[in-house]
């Protein structure tokens, strides 16, 4: 094999719309065996549907606008990131994607794991007492 058929390159207008969820768009960039990775786009004051990524880790890189990813029983917990943020989503956790900026957000994501990339879902597990 020659080394150039070993490496990639994957322009802006070469990225798919792929692995749907409500109110944001996904676009994939890179899918191969155990590897998922792309750009995550969410309009302003928008959120998500729920969802979880199965048997997939999932890191997410805040290029620019806000995160905040409610999850938990009742999706009663939350974490907030901005530009220069990582966070980490464990598999199988039921989670949605807000935007609570005036501005479109941009995040990096990449995941790792097998199966089905996204799981989309009615809500979240009920909360406790």
């Amino acid at each position: 094999m020659e080394p150039s058929e070993s490496v990639s390159l994957i322009r802006p207008q070469e990225r798919m719309v792929a692995d749907p969820t409500p109110g944001v768009t996904r676009e994939q960039a890179v899918a191969v065996e155990g590897l998922w990775s792309g750009l995550a786009i969410t309009q302003a004051r928008t959120s998500s549907g729920w969802h979880h990524h199965g048997e997939h880790e999932t890191s997410i890189y805040v290029v620019d606008g806000a995160l905040l990813l409610e999850f938990g029983p009742g999706g009663e917990r939350a974490v907030e990131a901005g530009p220069g943020d990582f966070v980490h989503v464990p598999k199988h956790v039921v989670h949605r994607e807000s935007n609570p900026a005036d501005q479109e957000s941009h995040l990096v994501v990449t995941r790792s794991g097998h199966g089905p990339v996204t799981v989309n879902v009615d809500g979240p597990p009920p909360g406790g007492s």
